[in-house]
C-alpha cells in the first residue's frame, strides 16, 4: 500500500513542479489554443490559453511508475499511453504552431490511433499478459471472446474510450477531475485484485492529474490539449483492458461515454431530420447553454463519475465473495 501512495505522491509532485516552468515556456513560445467559432461565444476569451499543458502530467505518471515499478505489462501499458499522448502532441503542434485550427485529419489521427491500439492488444495478449477472457460486471463469471472476437473488441474500446475523454475535455478541469475519480476507481480495483504493479500505474495517473487540476481547474493557466486527453483515454482504456475489466468502462466511464454519444445523436438526427437534439454537442455545451456555469457542470459531471464508481465497485463485488 505505501508504493500506492507514493505513486499518488511523486505523480503529484513532479506535476506541480513542472507546471510553474512549462506553462510560462508555452506561453512564450506562442503554443497558444485558438478556440473554435463553433463553440460558446464566452469561450473566444479563452483563446491563447497555453495548450499541450498534458506533457505537465505525462511527465509526472511516466517518472513515478518507472521509479516504483518494472513490471513489463505496466511499461507496456505506459508506452502506450504514451504513443497516444505523441499521437495528440502532433496533433496539438499542427493546431499551435501550423496554425491549422483542426489538427491531423480525422483519417489520420484514425490511423494513428488504431495502429497503436492494435500493437497494445496484441503484444498483451501474445506475452500472456491476458486471454481473452473478460469479467461481466454484476455476475460471478467471465465471458471468453475467443482471440478473433477479443482483439478487435479491444482495439475498438480503447478506441472508443480515447476519442470519449478527448470529447471531454472541452470545459475548464472537466476531463481531469474526471478522470481522477475514475483512476482511483481502477487503482484500488488492481489492489483487490492483487494487481499492485497496475495500481501503481493507476495511482500515478491519479497523483498526476491532481497535481494538473492546480493548473487546469477554472479559470485554466492551461489546457492539456489533445496530448494529455489522448494520454488520459489510453492510460485508463490500458488499464481497463490488463485488469480485464473493459465492460466496467461503460459503468465508470460513463460521462466519457455520454459525451460521445451526445455528439453522434446530434449528427445523426441533423443528417437525417435538420434538427438538432442539443442545444450543442458534447453535452456539457448544452448545459453551458441552459445558464449551466463551468463549475457547476464539472461539479454535477464529478459527482455523477464518483456515483458510477460505486456502483462499478458492486459490480465487482460478486468477485469477492
Amino acid at each position: 500500500m505505501n508504493s500506492i501512495i507514493t505513486a499518488v505522491l511523486i505523480s503529484f509532485l513532479i506535476s506541480i513542479i513542472v507546471g510553474p516552468f512549462l506553462i510560462p515556456a508555452l506561453r512564450r513560445l506562442k503554443f497558444g489554443q485558438s478556440i473554435l467559432e463553433i463553440g460558446p461565444q464566452w469561450h473566444a476569451k479563452k483563446s491563447g490559453t497555453p495548450t499541450m499543458g498534458g506533457i505537465i502530467f505525462i511527465i509526472g505518471v511516466t517518472v513515478a511508475t518507472i521509479f516504483l515499478t518494472r513490471d513489463y505489462k505496466v511499461m507496456i501499458l505506459l508506452l502506450t499511453s504514451v504513443a497516444f499522448g505523441i499521437i495528440g502532441l502532433i496533433d496539438d503542434f499542427i493546431k499551435v504552431v501550423l496554425k491549422r485550427n483542426l489538427g491531423l485529419t480525422a483519417s489520420q489521427k484514425f490511423l494513428a490511433q488504431t495502429i497503436v491500439a492494435v500493437i497494445f492488444s496484441v503484444i498483451l495478449y501474445n506475452m500472456g499478459f491476458v486471454n481473452t477472457e473478460i469479467y461481466l460486471p454484476f455476475i460471478d463469471g467471465v465471458i471468453d471472446l475467443r482471440w478473433w472476437i477479443y482483439i478487435p473488441f479491444t482495439v475498438f474500446v480503447i478506441l472508443g474510450t480515447v476519442n470519449s475523454v478527448n470529447l471531454t475535455d472541452g470545459l475548464d478541469g472537466l476531463a481531469t477531475s474526471i478522470t481522477i475519480v475514475v483512476s482511483i476507481f481502477f487503482t484500488m480495483t488492481a489492489i483487490t485484485f492483487k494487481d499492485i504493479h497496475t495500481a501503481i500505474f493507476a495511482a500515478a495517473i491519479t497523483g498526476g492529474c491532481m497535481g494538473f487540476l492546480l493548473f487546469n481547474a477554472h479559470p485554466a493557466k492551461v489546457f492539456m490539449g489533445d496530448t494529455g486527453s489522448l494520454f488520459l483515454g489510453g492510460a485508463i482504456s490500458a488499464i481497463a483492458v490488463a485488469l480485464k475489466m473493459p465492460l466496467f468502462l461503460i459503468i465508470v466511464g460513463g460521462i466519457y461515454l455520454i459525451e460521445a454519444l451526445s455528439v453522434m445523436i446530434q449528427v445523426a438526427s441533423f443528417k437525417l431530420t435538420g434538427k438538432r437534439i442539443f442545444k450543442m454537442s458534447p453535452i456539457h455545451h448544452h448545459f453551458e447553454l441552459m445558464g449551466w456555469k463551468e463549475t457547476r457542470i464539472v461539479t454535477v459531471f464529478v459527482i455523477a463519475t464518483i456515483v458510477l464508481s460505486f456502483i462499478g465497485f458492486l459490480g465487482i463485488s460478486n468477485f469477492l465473495i
